[in-house]
């Protein structure tokens, strides 16, 4: 079974590129029965992506205002992907409480490496960013720029309280297999101390198709071995789009499913009248 609902995507408030209206319009147009919109955290500094700490206000009555629109045809959740950056981003409970958060996601883009000021993004539409970051900020080491970037994630998980696990593995998307393996010891290393801290914090685990509608992975975040570890601790689960247009709400979702189906998932988690429950797959 499809997933008829996404909970992980960002309207203009963050860097999506529509009004929030416009996505409740396509869900209920694709036979969706919930949403969630999951804006981009306020930070301490500019950033082209993240929500402005004036509009978190507007946010909050711009989504209170759709929920009473759509009252009885589509469940709207107000939520926040939350951007960590160890000793730079807020406490996570500060901005749940500011916009009465329904529910939370765990994210990293932004990776700050030990004595320095500058950030690694690892996220965005350009390889050329991701490999400037590795040699100006890393010494042209790969490996300890991926190291830091799950070392930050632990730090995440281990200190901030949140629902969803974001994209965990983002990391190798503009590695793309060239930089370094993901069968290589040293990351599955890493992998496996992500993964087991995840199940310690009951934590579910966001299956992300971004990497591949965009055309910028040819696999799922987690995908692969991640994944297969995923499964082997029981670990639940949820299909996301990561949509930043009314149009990707549900992009690859099929592909999503059936890869699980294919690793012996047997559902996936939503949201469900503010309550977390299990949807099968088959």
């Amino acid at each position: 079974m499809i997933p008829a609902y996404n909970l992980h995507q960002h309207s203009k408030f963050s860097d999506g590129k529509e009004t929030p209206g416009k996505y409740a319009e396509k869900a209920l147009e694709t036979g969706f029965w919930a949403i969630g919109f999951t804006e981009h955290s306020p930070l301490p500094f500019d950033t082209p992506f993240s929500l402005k700490k004036e509009e978190v206000n507007n946010y909050v009555t711009s989504i209170d205002r759709l929920k009473e629109e759509y009252k009885n045809r589509l469940e709207i959740y107000r939520a926040l992907e939350m951007d960590f950056i160890p000793q730079m981003s807020d406490n996570f409970d500060f901005w749940r409480k500011s916009v009465n958060a329904d529910y939370l996601i765990g994210s990293v883009h932004l990776v700050k490496p030990p004595h320095a000021n500058r950030l690694w993004f690892t996220d965005g539409p350009d390889p050329a960013v991701y490999d400037l970051g590795i040699k100006k900020l890393f010494d042209n080491n790969v490996k300890k720029a991926v190291t830091h970037f799950y070392t930050q994630t632990l730090e995440m998980i281990e200190t901030q309280k949140f629902e969803i696990i974001g994209h965990f593995d983002k990391v190798k998307m503009h590695n793309n297999g060239r930089l370094f393996k993901e069968n290589e010891k040293w990351y599955l290393i890493l992998i496996d101390k992500v993964i087991d801290l995840i199940k310690q914090k009951n934590l579910i685990v966001e299956i992300n198709t971004r990497g591949l509608y965009k055309k910028r992975y040819n696999g799922l975040f987690p995908g692969g071995i991640a994944l297969k570890k995923v499964k082997q601790k029981n670990i639940p689960v949820i299909i996301s789009s990561d949509a930043h247009k009314p149009d990707e709400i549900n992009l690859c979702f099929e592909h999503a499913v059936n890869e699980l189906i294919n690793e012996g998932f047997k559902s996936v988690m939503c949201l469900k009248n503010g309550t977390w429950q299990e949807v099968p797959l088959l």
